[in-house]
């Protein structure tokens, strides 16, 4: 199965994201610090990025430049509870695979990232 990085500026919410896909048998490492999963990213594998759009010190977006410059290849899909189009269109030019609207619900999350895995 996949390893996944969950990035929340809240805990409960990383944890829900982590929670979720454990149990389809994903390996999920959350964070709510910007720079501690940008590190991760370079130290370790991982298939797919799961990014809150508001965090503390940079946006999600700006996480999603960094990650796709340390792994190319690594897969996202972004979260948000202020969805807006332009907000979409820039995650989806920088490399997002998909864009999740918060409060998350499970079966969304697990088909959006079943179907990003399989892409």
């Amino acid at each position: 199965m996949a390893k996944i990085l969950a990035l929340d500026d809240i805990w409960d919410a990383a944890n829900l994201v982590k929670r979720i896909l454990e149990k389809k048998g994903h390996t999920v490492t959350p964070f709510t610090e910007e720079e501690d999963a940008i590190k991760f990213v370079e130290s370790n594998e991982v298939d797919l990025a799961i990014l809150d759009i508001k965090l503390k010190k940079m946006s999600g977006v700006e996480v999603l430049e960094e990650l796709k410059k340390r792994s190319p290849s690594i897969r996202v899909i972004m979260l948000t509870g202020y969805p807006t189009i332009e907000t979409a269109r820039e995650c989806l030019k920088l490399g997002a695979s998909e864009y999740c609207v918060k409060p998350i619900d499970k079966e969304e999350l697990e088909n959006k990232v079943a179907q990003v895995l399989q892409n």
